[in-house]
């Protein structure tokens, strides 16, 4: 009897021994922890602090080998910069992290969120409406839009700073709509009251996000977070389509199926942002602005609407772009779930995990050279200067890409070309204060810019 029980003690000193043989070769946690609630503490706050702890955490990773643990209480989040390993789990984990299905009552089912049967099959279907042919019929709506922001600019020229989101914001609603479901707002208080409602959808998911006590939804249902979050949202925008369909016949089933999807997975707040992010890059580097304005001048001349064989001609602007996004991406972080034990270059992952692709890391990767935080487009023009390895994912990494990154490239190069030959633009990136709120946006919006008309 004594033997069995002897026996069983150094089985079990052994299995403890294995488990925790296993547990060395997970990633360490990074420093700053406090006893019982990890790093949750680090994390309060507005958007502003999210954004800095999220690059504290990146430089942090990259020091310890590119993967490391951060612990919200019970919950523990891996987050990982390493090129290799990122690829590894894009590549080998499909489904998306359960943080998404925060969002699903919004979005619910879309490209975004889906779960990976459902995407392939939606991807699958929605594919061709983003092929080339089909996408250079949206250029007259790209030109009259990029047109009619520079005409609702012209009341700011010469008078300092101002809120230059707000009309980027509004300006790509309308596009979106005109290109997805060939109608746009008519209605100006609509569309504020849309975009209203999808800025209070973000700010309560992070608020979730980081509050973990709100993760489960049972006690979520009782939150003052859910109370405000049903009773201050507008109706979705499928709704309202819906009702445009019964009431006044203007779309029928089949377009509003097919089409909303689409307009979902372009997004709301991307582009914007990104053409805001471009601006002040422009604006705070004036041998750039004008090096892309002399391009604009020579392909398109003063007042020639872009074309699209003039696209592939604006390399330099093209090159400004991508730089943009790669110092500001604007999804900084993709999350994945994790099925099973997952095997990187150093480190084992669990399954049953959180795990974060800190994408902001990779667009500085160490690969990238000594000059990885300075905006530098003349890289993007010559191929030695652009690191072959996988560290540039502005619109995702893997399979579950962006669907709408060719549109909303086409879309930013035609706005951006119509604006910087119509105003010179003046802004200091130094001064600019970012914060994430599900995407990475500068604080205070656009007020960092202000424009000059220029004299022809």
């Amino acid at each position: 009897m004594f033997a069995v029980v002897l026996l069983c003690i150094a089985c079990f000193a052994y299995w403890c021994w294995c488990r925790q043989r296993a547990k060395t070769a997970e990633p360490p946690s990074l420093p700053g922890a406090w006893p019982l609630v990890g790093h949750l503490p680090l994390f309060f706050g507005d958007g502003c602090k999210l954004w800095n702890q999220m690059n504290n955490a990146t430089d942090q990773c990259s020091d310890v080998g590119g993967a490391a643990k951060i612990n919200f209480g019970p919950i523990t989040i891996y987050v990982i910069t390493d090129p290799d390993d990122c690829n590894t789990i894009a590549t080998t984990c499909m489904e998306k992290d359960p943080i998404y299905e925060f969002i699903k009552p919004w979005i619910g089912e879309s490209l975004i969120a889906s779960k990976y049967e459902v995407w392939k099959n939606d991807y699958k279907l929605l594919t061709p409406a983003f092929s080339q042919i089909i996408l250079n019929t949206y250029l007259d709506v790209f030109n009259s839009q990029s047109m009619k922001l520079v005409k609702d600019l012209e009341k700011y020229a010469g008078n300092g700073p101002f809120d230059l989101f707000t009309y980027l914001q509004h300006n790509a609603l309308n596009t979106l709509c005109l290109t997805a479901l060939g109608e746009g707002f008519t209605d100006s208080n609509l569309a504020s009251d849309y975009l209203h409602a999808v800025k209070s959808t973000f700010d309560t998911l992070v608020e979730r996000v980081i509050k973990i006590w709100w993760h489960n939804p049972y006690t979520f249902a009782w939150s003052k977070l859910k109370k405000e979050q049903d009773g201050t949202k507008v109706k979705p925008f499928v709704d309202i389509l819906l009702e445009l369909s019964v009431e006044k016949g203007a779309f029928n089933d089949e377009q509003i199926r097919a089409q909303v999807d689409l307009m979902l997975g372009a997004g709301q707040e991307s582009t914007p942002n990104a053409v805001l992010f471009t601006m002040v890059l422009l604006g705070s580097h004036p041998d750039v602005q004008e090096r892309v304005f002399s391009e604009i001048q020579e392909v398109l001349g003063e007042d020639r609407d872009v074309e699209k064989m003039d696209l592939s001609r604006l390399q330099y602007l093209e090159a400004v772009v991508k730089e943009s996004l790669r110092l500001f991406p604007i999804a900084p972080l993709i999350g994945r779930k994790l099925e099973r034990d997952v095997k990187l270059k150093n480190f084992t992952l669990s399954a049953g995990k959180h795990c974060a692709l800190l994408l902001c890391g990779l667009h500085k990767n160490s690969i990238w050279g000594p000059d990885r935080c300075e905006f530098k487009p003349e890289r993007w023009l010559e191929p030695s200067k652009v690191p072959a390895h996988l560290v540039y994912a502005p619109f995702g990494l893997g399979r579950r890409q962006c669907i709408g990154k060719t549109f909303a490239m086409m879309s930013m190069k035609t706005t951006l070309a119509h604006v910087v030959r119509s105003y010179r633009i003046k802004a200091d990136h130094t001064k600019m204060r970012l914060k994430y709120v599900a995407t990475l946006k500068p604080d205070n919006e656009g007020r960092y810019i202000s424009i000059e008309k220029r004299t022809r």
